[in-house]
């Protein structure tokens, strides 16, 4: 974004952080692990590694993994509640948080202590839009970035009124208010989705109108199983057709749903020369190496390489069921895999593994319910992306000066 600090909006003025306080670095005490300092109960220790897992709308840090001891503390800084914390190393490295505890630190962390002006809201929701410019610009380095108390004290802020200040953190907390709910939204969302796997996949739960008793079999009695192939990449006339190629990357962890694109594709000459078959619309596409039992539906023909064991239902009421029951049952995938270099199921293997399945119209309807399930998860993870690009807009236009909120402004 612009640097609202090179051209400050009218009314604005431009502060240092050395001005609003004094800039400190945590400290660990050494050496690090020793049973004397570490793992104790004394008080609160937060590392630099605790950031990482704190998302982008959560400003507060009202925990931590670990304490000190007694002694340990003795070794370390320790700051109060209210302190403007920052990142100043690792892979959080420009990323502040302000402390609802009182806690030590430890010396990836730098704070904001005696600070006699500036709102702690509107100061890091600034500097967490600078991150980008801290970390490649004020503290790129040779080896691991990192910002000492000198870099830290002469970031510049754009200093508005404390009441546009606050004004300006209030909005943005109403965002992130906003985005915390969607969050926890979509991960009841997740589980709701779990629990119905879990139940339905297993017959434990039966759909209304269904009633007649599961049969085993295994997962190549309900699809052909098939592996992917590679053209020789030598040859560029095997490259660049209309044939979708996947590879494992382009499937989601998560689950992919129905998949249109892949980065790459083949011709008929280069799929004829993979050691690969043309999958048909509606086939489930499954990884079978290092990252083992991701999926995805393919809604074209298409092709795969070598790390696929993928499934081409027998018949077409049986697509999600099968899609849900791989994504329920990876661990099954998983303990059948086997290698030195890296773990790998065979599509013979995978054929193999035991199924309990309902008739055809059971699976469809089964599929069908999931399958609503991951719609509405998708509605949810639509609105929060939105929620977040909101966010970022409304950044840019306020820290610019080019949106100004409803305050009276002192000049």
């Amino acid at each position: 974004m612009t640097d609202a600090t090179t051209n400050p909006p009218t009314g604005w003025q431009t502060r240092s952080l050395g001005q609003l306080g004094r800039v400190v670095r945590g400290g660990s005490p050494r050496p690090a692990g020793d049973p004397r300092f570490f793992n104790g109960t004394f008080i609160p220790w937060l590392t630099v590694a605790a950031l990482t897992t704190l998302e982008d709308n959560r400003m507060h840090v009202t925990e931590t993994a670990t304490g000190l001891t007694e002694e340990g503390s003795e070794r370390s800084r320790t700051l109060p509640p209210n302190t403007l914390i920052l990142a100043n190393s690792g892979a959080t490295l420009g990323v502040a948080k302000i402390l609802d505890i009182k806690c030590c630190a430890n010396d990836g962390i730098a704070a904001l202590i005696d600070q006699h002006s500036g709102n702690k809201e509107f100061l890091c929701y600034y500097i967490n839009t600078q991150t980008k410019y801290l970390r490649e610009v004020v503290a790129p380095g040779n080896g691991q970035p990192n910002l000492n108390t000198r870099l830290i004290r002469e970031i510049q802020v754009p200093f508005p009124s404390d009441p546009e200040q606050h004004a300006i953190a209030a909005v943005l907390g109403d965002v992130d208010g906003l985005t915390t709910s969607l969050d926890t939204l979509l991960a009841k969302k997740r589980l709701v989705k779990q629990g119905m796997m879990q139940e339905l996949l297993t017959g434990r739960t039966r759909l209304p109108g269904f009633t007649e008793k599961w049969d085993t079999t295994t997962v190549g009695s309900l699809a052909r199983v098939v592996g992917g192939g590679t053209p020789s990449t030598r040859i560029p006339a095997y490259w660049g057709g209309g044939i979708p190629w996947f590879t494992p990357a382009e499937i989601d962890a998560a689950g992919s749903g129905l998949v249109k694109r892949s980065h790459r594709t083949i011709s008929r000459e280069g799929l004829a020369n993979s050691g690969a078959c043309l999958l048909p619309a509606g086939s489930v596409l499954v990884t079978s190496r290092a990252s083992i039992g991701n999926c995805a539906v393919t809604v074209a023909p298409a092709s795969t390489n070598q790390g696929f064991a993928s499934l081409v239902p027998l018949s077409p009421k049986s697509v999600w069921f099968l899609y849900y029951w791989i994504q329920h049952n990876t661990s099954e995938l998983e303990s059948r895999a086997a290698g030195s270099t890296f773990l790998e199921i065979s599509a013979r293997k995978v054929a193999a593994i035991p199924v309990s399945a309902p008739a055809l119209d059971e699976q469809e309807a089964i599929g069908d319910v999931l399958w609503d399930a991951d719609a509405e998860i998708a509605v949810v993870k639509t609105r929060l992306e939105k929620a977040r690009a909101i966010k970022r807009g409304m950044m840019q236009e306020l820290f610019n000066g080019r949106t100004r909120l409803p305050v009276e402004v002192t000049a």
